[in-house]
């Protein structure tokens, strides 16, 4: 299957960061945890606690992943890093359930689904990463099975719709389906949770072509997404440029435009460090877009002693963050 190349500006990379910022928060979203995008962007700043920085944690690991090597322990260290923040107890935090498990429900009993046995997970696993290395099949197809098949073995004691998501990426990814980022699949799913769930079902009692037609149909709707999202990041750089036009070229304020789509929320240290000025000249300049009615104050809930650093988001890019796109109004 040839590359597909993403709907962004050229030379624009911020763009994928954004992108796949979307993608984790979505993902969080399906598990039921949300939280603020601008106070989980602060997170993934180590200013923060709570759900925010568990959802940080799932940015992190779809930010890291794509470029790694699939093993065993490449899942285990995804799910610490997943799971920093979370209420998992510190033994199966990096390693596979011991304990039966199931989905929905009170007990095995009346569960809507048991998944294998712990000693059985350790191979399962193990066929499943072999399955994700072959190219014999269609990247498509592949990352369907794949994921379904993750989700049926269910191998941890928590955040197992996130990794599998993020195995998703990584077989496009490294199948070269993309180029830069994959499509925010997620944010379909998000929008479609019942069609997800019966498609998982699907995928273990019934045809599984039905759940590959829809996980493919699902693909393709990101794809989608991410083309509006592109034109929605160039809208606002647009729309930015024209309000700092009055500015000179060189102004610090201006050249900033560019890196907001990085760190819709940015301090003056990181802003200095982004486009080499001093951290006085990143506050100027900071000062200015929130005259200009581009970027807002955001009210940190960091605990650290001291005076804390001011905060800024761009609420043009963050709204974006939670499936704000045109013509998507965002999931109830």
């Amino acid at each position: 299957m040839e590359a597909m190349e993403n709907s962004f500006p050229p030379g624009w990379e911020p763009l994928a960061r954004l992108l796949l910022r979307a993608e984790g928060i979505a993902s969080s979203s399906i598990e039921g945890l949300n939280a603020d995008p601008a106070l989980v962007l602060l997170a993934d700043h180590q200013v923060g606690s709570g759900d925010a920085a568990w959802i940080a944690d799932n940015l992190a690991v779809a930010e890291r992943a794509l470029d790694d090597d699939l093993s065993i322990e490449t899942l285990h260290r995804w799910h610490r890093r997943l799971m920093a923040h979370g209420p998992l107890p510190a033994e199966l935090v990096g390693s596979f359930r011991r304990a039966p498990g199931w989905i929905g429900g009170s007990s095995p009993l009346d569960a809507a689904y048991v998944p294998p046995p712990p000693e059985l997970v350790p191979d399962l696993v193990a066929d499943l990463i072999g399955f994700c290395h072959r190219r014999d099949l269609d990247p498509v197809t592949q990352a369907a099975l794949a994921h379904g098949q993750f989700e049926t073995i269910h191998p941890y004691g928590d955040g197992n719709g996130r990794l599998g998501r993020i195995l998703i990426s990584w077989i496009l990814r490294h199948w070269g389906v993309v180029l830069r980022t994959p499509p925010p699949v997620s944010l379909t799913i998000a929008r479609d949770p019942g069609g997800y769930l019966s498609g998982l079902h699907l995928f273990r009692h019934g045809p599984r072509q039905r759940w590959i037609t829809w996980f493919a149909e699902t693909l393709a709707a990101a794809t989608t997404i991410e083309g509006e999202l592109a034109l929605a990041v160039s809208r606002w750089r647009d729309h930015a440029l024209e309000s700092v036009r009055a500015l000179r070229s060189d102004a610090s304020a201006r050249r900033l435009i560019d890196v907001l789509p990085s760190h819709p929320v940015i301090n003056a240290s990181t802003a200095a460090h982004a486009i080499g000025v001093t951290p006085r000249a990143a506050r100027n300049a900071l000062a200015t877009l929130h005259r200009l009615g581009i970027v807002e104050p955001l009210t940190s809930p960091t605990t650290a002693r001291g005076r804390p650093s001011q905060w800024w988001k761009t609420p043009g890019l963050v709204d974006l963050l939670s499936g704000r796109l045109p013509n998507h109004p965002p999931s109830p």
